[in-house]
């Protein structure tokens, strides 16, 4: 039996002939809160001055999940296949992990971001390859450049479940210890990329576990 609310007063009755006073489910109204308090919370943060897009992780500090990830099929790069990737290919040096897909408008805005950090060896490239098809996924990175060491085929979506991903773009900073030290939630930009991701990659490096 579900909690209801009365939209009137308690009279203790009501004039003979007048209409029933309608009752609205509590349940009913729920999904209209969660939005309010949603709303409220995303306007504070604009207020506040804060990105929007460095939401708090509860990965953050913690080890990264243990994911398995098959290549892309037929997924070549100068000739040599592109192998997938799992949680022990993280360890023994800095990693940046950036989640990704063909269909994603966002994706092709940051790639060249993207390229620039590889050409840079300041960490390990890898590519999560999100609810993709392969022959999609081959022909965008044939198109932009690849700038991954490693590209893993998440068909399911599963490890990006594991990896608290809210959608694509998402990039994270993975330290040598494999343990995630940064996530940045949508696409890159110049601004952000320069301002906000390369400095907290470069503390990363300098960290211990760099």
């Amino acid at each position: 039996m579900s909690t209801e609310i009365e939209t009137g007063p308690e009279t203790g009755g009501q004039p003979e002939g007048a209409a029933p006073r309608r009752r609205i489910p509590l349940l009913a109204l729920l999904p209209l809160i969660v939005f309010g308090l949603l709303a409220v919370l995303f306007l504070v943060q604009l207020l506040s001055g804060k990105d929007t897009s460095q939401v708090p992780s509860a990965l953050i500090d913690k080890p990264a999940p243990e994911f398995s990830l098959p290549p892309v099929p037929d997924l070549v790069d100068g000739g040599a296949p592109v192998p997938g990737v799992s949680r022990a290919d993280l360890l023994g040096k800095v990693s940046v992990v950036n989640i990704f897909a063909s269909w994603c408008v966002p994706c092709r805005q940051e790639h060249p971001l993207l390229e620039e950090l590889a050409r840079s060896g300041k960490a390990q490239m890898i590519g999560i390859n999100y609810k993709d098809k392969a022959e999609n996924a081959r022909r965008f990175l044939g198109t932009l450049g690849n700038p991954y060491e490693r590209v893993g085929a998440d068909e399911n979506g599963r490890a990006a479940i594991e990896w608290g991903v809210y959608g694509v773009p998402e990039t994270f900073i993975v330290d040598a210890a494999g343990t995630i030290r940064y996530k940045f939630i949508g696409p890159l930009s110049e601004e952000s990329y320069r301002t906000v991701f390369l400095p907290q990659l470069e503390q990363v490096l300098a960290s211990p576990n760099g």
